[in-house]
């Protein structure tokens, strides 16, 4: 009795073993991500310090100095304008502002029709129906920039059109030299909005040049943070004279800066256009300055891990996703990651994915959700008139996933870990080959 009480109480151990190490294998642990995605780059001591003493003096506001070389707002337009290549830069409140502007001081006037990504963030469409404008939208693809082929038909189909707003969107650039030759063989004026494109080169070139203006952001989650800011830069004097002027350089004000014309080009523009108050304060541009020292360095951390985490992407998944290609011809700040996911993939699997990853620590947002800012059918306020299948195609599977600075590299393998093990939780057993 005895021996056959021992041998059900081993068979017994060695049934719960197998049975144990079949869920080991079927439920393997999960990797977890602790770090904050939302993690930005921090202002540099220099910057905190010159902060500091710009509140000891109390001389925040940017025109409350002797003359330009004072005004610490002047100095970081310097260096803007020196590190982008352009003559001119006014230093802003916000990008937001900077793009608004740039449509008023090109010529724009209200009800003007202005061709823009159909991709994009809600404040390039913002900023359009701000200036007085109303926005066309062309198609965007799968390498997340402006559809050519759909450009060409919207040039055709929208003859009064004379103004193209291109947004260089997470930083990646159409062919630009297309874009210059479809616009001018039209008749339209080139504006580019480089919110998310400061360091990105075209032919060696900062963007912003082929265009006539050109904005960029200092917004938090940008290459440069003050919280808020934005910079319009150009090579045109008149553009630069107005920006001055909109912003707030009232009666003769325009002597405290450095980066714009001479008094003549101002002329009676401080009685003829009216004064919107969005200048930059000084704090802002405190913090930016020694941000912009660092730029290049930054660059190359960032696509150095970008470079690791679509490699391994795509080895382990990439019968389940592809990585947008960069155009050739641009020198790219891969800042964050962006993925298109099998169209094979239902909504209910790619929704699967996305709470996956969010659960173990890894937002991922998906551009065509309902609620995401960047989803065209959320513009309400400047809505598309005409049918944008190929974008609402892309934007239902293309995702979006911050790449922190301030994360150590080791992270980055775990944020491939929680992408790939996420969507083997979506996808189960399903074939994607």
């Amino acid at each position: 009795m005895a021996a056959t009480n021992f041998a059900r109480l081993a068979l017994a151990s060695i049934l719960a073993f197998a049975t144990a190490g079949n869920a080991l294998l079927t439920n393997p642990t999960r990797t977890v991500i602790t770090r904050d995605i939302k993690t930005p780059d921090p202002v540099p001591q220099s910057g905190i310090d010159e902060a500091v003493e710009l509140m000891k003096t109390g001389r925040m506001y940017r025109y409350n100095v002797a003359n330009a070389a004072e005004s610490v707002v002047s100095k970081c337009e310097v260096e803007i304008a020196e590190y982008t290549g352009h003559k001119y830069c006014v230093a802003l409140n916000s990008c937001g502002s900077a793009i608004m502007l740039m449509m008023k001081c090109a010529g724009l006037k209200p009800g003007d029709e202005v061709l823009s990504n159909a991709f994009t963030f809600g404040a390039v469409p913002s900023a359009i129906e701000h200036a007085g404008g109303k926005a066309v939208y062309v198609e965007s693809d799968y390498n997340h920039v402006m559809d050519m082929d759909d450009l060409e038909k919207k040039l055709v189909a929208y003859p009064n059109c004379k103004f193209c707003l291109i947004s260089h969107m997470r930083g990646k650039l159409c062919d630009m030299d297309k874009l210059k030759d479809a616009c001018d063989r039209h008749g339209v004026t080139l504006l580019e909005d480089c919110a998310h494109s400061l360091g990105v080169e075209w032919n060696g070139v900062h963007t912003g040049h082929v265009g006539k203006v050109a904005a960029i952001s200092a917004q938090s989650y940008k290459m440069i943070n003050s919280g808020e800011g934005g910079f319009l830069i150009t090579d045109d004097a008149e553009i630069a004279a107005k920006c001055a002027v909109y912003a707030g350089a009232y009666e003769g004000l325009s002597v405290k800066h450095t980066t714009v014309p001479s008094p003549e080009v101002f002329g009676d523009l401080p009685t003829q256009i009216p004064n919107y108050s969005v200048r930059m304060s000084g704090l802002a541009a405190a913090v930016i300055r020694p941000q912009i020292l660092t730029l290049n360095e930054r660059r190359a951390k960032y696509n150095k891990r970008y470079a690791f985490v679509t490699e391994k992407l795509v080895e382990r998944k990439g019968h389940m996703l592809s990585i947008p290609v960069n155009t050739p011809g641009m020198t790219p700040v891969h800042d964050s990651l962006q993925i298109n996911l099998s169209h094979k993939m239902t909504d209910d699997q790619v929704q699967k994915f996305l709470d996956e990853a969010s659960t173990h620590g890894l937002p991922v947002e998906l551009f065509g959700h309902k609620s995401n800012a960047r989803n065209f059918v959320n513009w309400n306020f400047a809505p598309a008139e005409d049918p944008l299948p190929l974008t609402a195609k892309m934007l239902s599977r293309a995702c979006d996933v911050r790449l922190p600075l301030m994360w150590d590299d080791e992270d980055f393998s775990d944020m491939v870990d929680v992408l790939c093990e996420s969507l083997d939780a979506a996808v189960g057993d399903a074939d994607f080959e």
